[in-house]
């Protein structure tokens, strides 16, 4: 009897080991560390091409806790479900062995699966985590402090991080951290604990969550949400 004891406690153990526990301050794993249960990937195989749905094999995978993606072919990974009212929690790093990175996490997706999809992109082009791109400006309207608008960019889609070129991100090969809160319209953006840009009345609220596989390789973990009670 206490042998069978033992190893029921022992196999319970292990279960709980393994399962992708709800964190202490309210967050729920998006990626639990094993898999891609939850997402789908899409891509495009030329620039000018269709984006189609793809086996994320191509483009996504997990190993030791970790989603690595190569960065082609262009495309991205999508949460199933729809989000609003959160806080994202997520981190990334590029190689070390790299110069330069791109990708982008991709909030309150909208309409078809294409590159890209109608959304607000959370930036996290090497040098550039923290900015903000409205996919597209005739889709997205978000209101920000003027002064932060790219006024080189005509469509007015580029939000500058503040300071625009502060030393937020740590080295190629370090893990960096990204704490989104969207609330309502609003958003607001910290890399690495500070915060580094914001805005308010979006014209989303809610939708898909996906991070974007754009031609250098990346990786990620510990992606988790709290969603408002």
């Amino acid at each position: 009897m206490r042998s069978a004891l033992a190893l029921s406690v022992f196999a319970v153990g292990l279960l709980l080991a393994h399962a992708p526990a709800n964190d202490p301050d309210g967050f729920t794993p998006l990626f639990n560390g094993k898999d891609l249960a939850g997402w789908k990937a899409f891509g495009r195989a030329t620039k000018d091409g269709p984006t189609t749905p793809i086996e994320p094999g191509q483009s996504w995978t997990v190993a030791d806790g970790v989603l690595r993606c190569t960065g082609k072919p262009t495309g991205y990974l999508v949460t199933d479900k729809e989000y609003g009212d959160y806080v994202l929690k997520l981190k990334w790093r590029y190689p070390k062995d790299l110069k330069a990175g791109n990708s982008g996490v991709l909030l309150h997706c909208q309409k078809d699966d294409k590159v890209w999809p109608v959304c607000l992109e959370a930036q996290l082009r090497s040098g550039r985590a923290g900015d903000l791109w409205l996919q597209t400006a005739a889709d997205v309207k978000l209101t920000v402090d003027p002064t932060r608008r790219d006024a080189d960019d005509k469509t007015k889609r580029h939000i500058w991080r503040a300071p625009k070129d502060g030393e937020v991100e740590k080295p190629f090969g370090e893990w960096n951290e990204y704490e989104i809160t969207c609330k309502g319209g609003d958003i607001a953006v910290a890399v690495n604990g500070k915060k580094v840009n914001e805005g308010s009345e979006c014209s989303l609220t809610k939708g898909r969550i996906g991070i974007q596989a754009e031609g250098t390789e990346i990786h990620f973990k510990d992606i988790a949400i709290k969603t408002a009670k």
